[in-house]
């Protein structure tokens, strides 16, 4: 391979170009997904689901929603096997461009008085290919960075870069929507809720050519020079690593649920029960955003001093007791408290958040970590993010309070605590010492 014989100085530089282009690429495709996210409690159940009734048309918006969640194990499957046969680059680029054409249309979609339910169907198979896309993109580019790691005892803070995609992308796509909310004011539901989906293809362009410049990870190198690819990575990886795939899902719960109840049905909780403007809520999210900036990579950092679990054993403790201060703070109505509430609330998921790219990725071996961790960390969209709107959306629809949604928060942390002590912890340890396993 190329890079067989690299410096120590240049070795870093590589490493530096490949946090870059994780961070960026991810950047990038989480301001896509997250675009949809926070238009779809603001518009969709207004332009496509016009007939039914406000609830209904929100739990009908959110399901299509759900279905980009659905997806993600599919893209893990997929580009998981790729990434682990062909390499992590290669894979990172298809799943890029994927993300970016899906999103571009999404901006094209007619709506419900135009071609009826078509535009709903339209929009159902295009948050499809997104949840593939985003699907493939997480194991890859957690490796990218990880992989290049020249040390054992610095791995939770460089892989907890790509995770600085998540808040990155969240903080675009929440100003995207509130600058062009602000710009067309009453017209934003005809054509302002549009114009952040076509910007996203300038960033496209730019992921593009970060990665088109990186190397390959020293660990892909390794395994192709010493022909040790595996030919079925994925099936290999459920072969050996049951355990790892399922834990990696369910300790998500805690993590990945509370995120999207937090950043996704906050908007038409907020709106329709609490009676604060879109505005309101957009640059509460943005500011909970900026607040991630900092507690990511700090998160990964401690979690390098005091061990991966117990730093996200911290943080799920903690989302478990937050839950019901967030719905309580919430539920005055009164708006301090409210943005207060909305700023504080991804501090527990991010000391989760943080540590938890590198503790999944860790538990499996280079060659079928691609596809193990892709997989064990995207089917939590099946039992975590996808159904967490709608599930929040259905207990307060019954209970008609929002403690009802604190308690299915406080249940997803409480087993996100168990599988967490149930998965090896590898702080520090080498990673690099498995190809022939």
């Amino acid at each position: 391979m190329e890079h067989a014989h690299l410096s120590p100085e240049e070795h870093h530089k590589q490493l530096r170009r490949a946090v870059i282009a994780s961070t960026v690429g991810t950047t990038i495709e989480w301001y896509d997904f997250f675009l949809y996210s926070t238009v779809t409690g603001l518009v969709f159940a207004k332009l496509y689901f016009p007939e039914s009734e406000p609830l209904v048309g929100t739990l009908q918006a959110f399901m299509v929603y759900a279905v980009g969640f659905a997806a993600r194990p599919i893209g893990a499957a997929i580009f998981g096997h790729y990434g682990d046969r062909i390499g992590r680059k290669a894979s990172l680029i298809a799943t890029l461009l994927l993300m970016g054409v899906a999103t571009f249309l999404v901006a094209l979609v007619p709506t419900y008085e135009t071609i009826g339910i078509w535009g709903a169907v339209l929009l159902t198979i295009l948050r499809f290919i997104q949840g593939i896309g985003v699907g493939g993109e997480w194991g890859g580019s957690v490796l990218l960075a990880m992989e290049w790691a020249r040390t054992n005892n610095h791995r939770g803070y460089i892989a907890a870069w790509p995770q600085f995609g998540v808040p990155a992308g969240l903080f675009l796509a929440n100003a995207a929507v509130l600058g062009f909310s602000a710009l067309s004011g009453d017209a934003f539901l005809d054509w302002g809720w549009r114009v952040p989906f076509l910007l996203s293809i300038f960033l496209i362009a730019v992921g593009l050519y970060i990665r088109l410049g990186i190397l390959e990870t020293p660990t892909f190198a390794k395994l192709v020079v010493e022909k040790k690819v595996e030919r079925q990575p994925l099936l290999e990886a459920i072969r050996k690593h049951p355990k790892e795939i399922v834990l990696s899902a369910l300790l998500r719960m805690g993590e990945q649920a509370p995120f999207y109840v937090f950043t996704a049905f906050v908007f038409s909780y907020g709106t329709t029960s609490l009676g604060v403007s879109r505005d309101f809520l957009l640059t509460a999210v943005l500011v909970a955003a900026m607040v991630s900036f900092v507690t990511i990579p700090l998160s990964g950092h401690l979690s390098d001093r005091i061990g991966r679990k117990k730093m996200y054993m911290i943080g799920a403790a903690l989302m478990g007791v937050f839950a019901f201060v967030y719905f309580g703070m919430l539920d005055t109505k009164d708006p301090t408290l409210i943005f207060i509430a909305i700023i504080l609330s991804l501090i527990p998921h991010d000391m989760m958040y943080g540590p938890q790219a590198a503790l999944i990725a860790e538990a499996f071996t280079g060659r079928v970590r691609y596809s193990g961790s892709s997989l064990g960390y995207q089917l939590a969209s099946l039992i975590a993010g996808g159904p967490a709107p709608l599930i929040a959306a259905a207990l307060f629809a019954y209970f008609g309070a929002g403690i009802a949604i604190a308690f299915y928060v406080a249940a997803c942390a409480v087993c996100s605590l168990i599988a967490t002590a149930l998965i090896k912890d590898y702080t520090g340890k080498d990673i690099h010492h498995d190809y022939d396993a």
